[in-house]
């Protein structure tokens, strides 16, 4: 029986904290019959790949796109006044798109009832892919093969589902790793402040390299010498082989030497660096992709990026919020990443705004990287349910500024470029927009692949009232969960207030940075009392070790800096780390952790810890490890 959703207008938190989540798994059973309780039947409408938009939208004569039956609803005014729920049932199979599928408040659903877009034949069989295929291989040399692909630029690349590296110098080490890096030095002391330009260690720059061809190139830099926080991709703009120097075309977050140390840094995009199986080089002003398979051209299949985003959720603005539509058991794989990209703007007020806290200019996302696969602004009461989030070039999941009530729940997220799931509410002071928020039941693994720094399967950023729980996140360059604001912010302008992190499995965080913690917070709450309003308990971290070039200080398991205060933890149990296990101000209270001598290992709810059995993906046998 077809099971109609019927969300109440009560806090979802609260909700999500007493076990009241009324979604789960699928929302509709495969080829469930629309019936329900009284008399309220779904209306529903099915598109398939093979189906036409001019077809009559029913299971027998489906439409083919899923913006067509959105269309359809909104047209129509199916979604106005409604008593029941609208199913869209997305037949298996694929949905290529070169832009994101657009909803707004015209496409809400009405009357407490969700407008619901369904992968029909179970979790993931739907796919939206952003992507396309490259043909026309050519041998070109060294078992390097080139394609015309048009002068439409893109910045990432896939090769049968797995992401292909961009050409670079020195090449990486594994698949899943960063390293190894180039080390930045400098000729004269007087230059240690320089965002623009870095130099090289003698030896370290092949003088045959074409200068010109390094002048189109870009350096991937974790910047701020032994400050290993952040990493900015930026383009080279000219390069002195003679005297080691690269110039670029923008700044860097923080210098390229601290305390006379340099920073870590590869160079990429470059044809002369392709030599490696897995690398590609894409020639923009000629349109060529050159790329070494790892196997057999004839039987890869490579896939070109067509879009940054593939679902945008945004209402107009927020007085006029797009609500109550529910995305269930889709795929999204494949989305392009930036030409540059650095976290925040330099420096306080940089954003042009006048804000009452300008430094969270340094804090944020810059409008230009302000999406993810999924973008969400101006929200109430979005679900995304059973989602497959993959390949993609920045985040998963971007919620930005005004969201109430999203939901993002047994959903796998894989092989994500930035973030896993990201919340960037409001600047301080200016209104508590963005809370309510509950992220439950989610596998999020190897993120932060083409943003290694500052990079979290959940980062929230100044919202409150959000309950984290019984997930699994691993494989992090650098944090498993994150919440900040930041230090300047008093009490009554902070809105990272009353969140509950509680049932998680964080493994593998720390890979490659440091003064970190795979649980972190950055200035939640700096002035007394401090009163105790987030919660974190029943966490289980695993060994926070990272690479052997990282040259900063140590990795812990809880880490909560420039005031990271107010928060209460219970039954938490951390693995090995290079510092401590626990790094705080005496504003916290512990109960029950591992770093305390009377830790109580009984207390933990190990059965209940990481992922729910009702998981609809298949998920790795941690012990078979």
């Amino acid at each position: 029986m077809l099971r109609t959703i019927r969300r109440s207008r009560t806090s979802v938190a609260v909700l999500a904290a007493s076990g009241l989540l009324l979604l789960g798994g699928t929302t509709l059973p495969e080829g469930g019959t629309a019936t329900a309780a009284g008399d309220c039947r779904p209306e529903e409408f099915f598109v398939s790949p093979g189906g036409s938009d001019r077809a009559e939208g029913t299971e027998d004569d489906p439409w083919r796109t899923p913006g067509h039956a959105r269309d359809h609803i909104r047209s129509e005014g199916l979604n106005k006044g409604m008593s029941c729920d609208i199913v869209v049932n997305l037949r298996a199979g694929d949905y290529p798109v070169d832009k994101a599928v657009e909803f707004d408040e015209r496409d809400s659903g009405s009357g407490g009832h969700d407008v619901i877009y369904r992968s029909y034949d179970g979790p993931g069989k739907a796919r939206v892919v952003g992507a396309e295929e490259v043909t026309g291989w050519e041998a070109y040399k060294d078992g390097i093969y080139r394609a015309d692909v048009g002068k439409d630029a893109f910045y990432t690349l896939f090769e049968d589902g797995k992401r292909a590296t961009n050409a670079r110098y020195p090449n990486r080490r594994t698949d899943t790793e960063w390293a190894p890096y180039l080390i930045s030095t400098i000729p004269e002391p007087e230059k240690e402040a320089v965002r623009r330009w870095l130099w090289a260690n003698p030896g370290e720059l092949d003088p045959t390299w074409d200068p010109e061809s390094l002048a189109k190139a870009t350096v991937t830099i974790w910047s701020g010498g032994s400050w290993s926080w952040f990493t900015d991709t930026v383009p080279i703009k000219d390069v002195n082989l003679a005297e080691g120097q690269i110039s670029l075309e923008y700044q860097t977050r923080y210098a390229m030497m601290n305390s006379r140390s340099g920073s870590r840094y590869f160079l990429q995009d470059s044809l002369g660096f392709l030599d490696q199986a897995g690398e590609y080089y894409l020639d923009k002003e000629k349109g060529q992709l050159y790329y070494k398979p790892r196997g057999d051209i004839k039987d890869a299949k490579v896939l070109a990026p067509t879009t940054t985003q593939l679902l945008d959720i945004a209402g107009s603005s927020e007085r006029h919020r797009v609500k109550d539509i529910t995305f269930d058991g889709l795929a999204l794989q494949y989305s392009d990443y930036v030409e540059w990209y650095r976290f925040g703007w330099v420096d306080d007020g940089d954003s042009g705004y006048e804000h009452k806290y300008p430094m969270y200019d340094r804090q944020i996302e810059m409008p230009r990287n302000r999406f993810g696969a999924v973008t969400v602004t101006n929200s109430k009461d979005i679900t995304l349910t059973g989602m497959h989030i993959s390949d993609t070039g920045y985040h998963a999941v971007y919620a930005l500024f005004a969201n109430e009530g999203l939901t993002v729940k047994n959903s796998l997220l894989e092989n994500i470029g930035a973030d896993g799931i990201k919340v960037e509410g409001p600047y301080p002071g200016e209104g508590n927009t963005s809370n309510g928020h509950v992220f439950t039941n989610n596998y999020i693994t190897h993120y932060g692949e083409l943003v290694p720094g500052d990079a979290a399967g959940v980062e929230l950023m100044d919202t409150g009232d959000n309950v984290v729980s019984h997930s699994l996140i691993e494989h992090s360059a650098r944090y498993g969960v994150s919440l900040e604001v930041r230090p300047e912010v008093p009490a009554e302008d902070n809105y990272a207030r009353n969140n509950t992190f509680e049932y998680l499995r964080i493994e593998e965080a720390g890979l490659d940075s440091g003064d970190m913690g795979a649980f972190y917070t950055y200035g939640v709450d700096n002035a007394e009392p401090h009163p105790i309003d987030n919660h974190v308990r029943q966490v289980v971290i695993g060994d926070v070790i990272p690479d052997g070039s990282m040259p900063d200080s140590g990795t812990r398991g809880v880490h909560m800096d420039a005031g990271g205060c107010g928060f209460s933890f219970a039954d938490i149990e951390v693995g090995e780390v290079t510092d401590d296990k626990y790094q705080s101000y005496q504003c916290n209270e512990v109960e029950n952790a591992n770093w305390q001598e009377d830790f109580d290992a009984s207390r933990m709810e190990y059965d209940k810890i990481g992922l729910k059995d009702s998981f609809p993906y298949p998920v790795p046998d941690r012990d078979a490890k």
